[in-house]
């Protein structure tokens, strides 16, 4: 389990700096190539955070729903955002189908409904800090929709504050560390 929430941890982290380091840039360059890839990939990272999030509260039925349909939502949008900013973006922003965008809306909704359940679960655990999660049930949704408005320096802030979030939530999952003095005393007890 310590593997899970380090893991969980350290990818959440790069996801939220993945997420506010380009959303700073864009404000004052606007969106760049670079700044897109980096964005791009955010999603991928944020999958193992939300586990390492779950793994560290206590299991609840609505945990669980929150869990496995942020989970499966994080997947459809993070594949939406990953196919915006790094396909579709270096190609100018082409005219989509209208099939497209019901399916990308679909995905953002699903992953909307997902963070809210989620991070009701996380404010009802306080395992984690109140702000963060707070954070993370209205800025993540807003940010899910505002993925397909134009950039502007609100849409950059949104970008920072949901990057500080899950770099606070991220710190929230690490695990606990013990004293050298604790372990040993423990490893000792069970040896005689």
């Amino acid at each position: 389990m310590s593997f899970l929430l380090r893991f969980g941890a350290w990818c959440g982290a790069l996801s939220g700096l993945f997420i506010a380091v380009p959303g700073l840039i864009e404000a004052f360059v606007g969106e760049t190539t670079a700044t897109s890839l980096v964005i791009g990939v955010s999603p991928a990272l944020a999958a193992p955070l939300v586990t390492a999030l779950y793994v560290k509260q206590p299991r609840t039925v609505l945990g669980t729903v929150g869990y496995v349909v942020n989970s499966v939502g994080l997947g459809l949008f993070g594949a939406a955002a990953y196919a915006l900013n790094v396909v579709l973006f270096p190609l100018g922003g082409p005219t989509l189908p209208a099939v497209t965008v019901a399916v990308l809306s679909g995905s953002a909704a699903v992953f909307a409904v997902g963070t809210v359940v989620f991070a009701v679960s996380m404010i009802k655990s306080r395992v984690h800090p109140p702000v963060a999660a707070w954070t993370y049930a209205v800025a993540l949704p807003v940010f899910t929709f505002a993925a397909r408005l134009p950039d502007t320096p609100l849409t950059s802030a949104l970008h920072v504050l949901v990057g500080g979030a899950l770099v606070w939530l991220a710190r929230s999952a690490y695990p606990a560390t013990r004293s050298a003095a604790s372990s040993s005393d423990a490893i000792r007890t069970s040896a005689a």
